[in-house]
């Protein structure tokens, strides 16, 4: 992890907070995600997904997501 502090995810909301565990957890193994994927998994949209993105990829977390495609569907860079 690194030595700067990473914003407080109070901050976010309940879906927010449910994408970025996700992102925490599956970041491990994995790099790129489609909000498709990510939605069928934790019950939400991908248009609910994207929506919420925004407020992870521009927050300070530790983990860092990039939007990185739109080929069939936006696809996110995810680093942990």
């Amino acid at each position: 992890m690194s030595a700067t502090a990473a914003a407080p995810t109070s901050d976010l909301t309940d879906k927010q907070r449910q994408i970025l565990a996700y992102l925490r957890e599956k970041g491990q193994m994995k790099t790129y995600f489609k909000s498709r994927l990510i939605g069928e998994a934790l019950g939400l949209s991908a248009k609910e997904v994207g929506s919420n993105m925004t407020a992870i990829c521009e927050g300070n977390f530790d983990v860092d997501v990039e939007k990185w495609g739109y080929s069939s569907g936006t696809t996110w860079k995810v680093t942990v």
